[in-house]
């Protein structure tokens, strides 16, 4: 597990933005845990404004966080699980998703805040699911890092 080296990330100012959450619906235990684990965040951020989007899948989410990105979100949160199987398909989605999340940070300067897991079995994935037992909240993790960034890169715009 990665777990180790993670910032201590306790993120505030997010009063005024506007996050949207994209989350896939793959693994409901899992997608569970991330979300809740993502509201947590965003609550402890101060971030009053947040609207869920759910889509079927992880290959979905790029598609979804540049809609939120072109509708005047401040940051977007994406969530989705991706579970190693006995064929190349976890390869695919899983690059496809990352790269598109990517480039949608990237091209529209709107923060995406990276909760894929791409986990070997549902072990991992509920290990790191923030949900009673797992050692990882990687919801929480994703959207205090989105709103770190939003912030971060609101204070560069203004002159700060």
């Amino acid at each position: 597990m990665s777990g180790t080296g993670a910032p201590e990330q306790h993120v505030s100012g997010g009063p005024g933005l506007r996050v949207v959450v994209v989350a896939a619906s793959w693994h409901p235990e899992v997608m569970d845990g991330l979300l809740a684990g993502a509201h947590r965040g965003l609550a402890a951020a101060q971030v009053g404004d947040v609207v869920v989007v759910r889509v079927p899948g992880s290959f979905e989410l790029p598609v979804a966080a540049l809609a939120a990105a072109g509708a005047g979100a401040d940051a977007v949160v994406a969530l989705g699980v991706v579970i190693r199987g006995g064929t190349p398909h976890f390869d695919y989605v899983c690059l496809a998703a990352t790269t598109g999340l990517t480039q949608v940070a990237v091209t529209t300067g709107v923060p995406v805040g990276f909760g894929l897991l791409t986990c070997d079995d549902q072990a991992q994935a509920v290990d790191r699911a923030g949900l009673p037992g797992s050692r990882e909240d990687k919801g929480f993790e994703a959207a205090q890092a989105a709103v770190a960034t939003a912030v971060a890169l609101r204070e560069l715009r203004s002159g700060a």
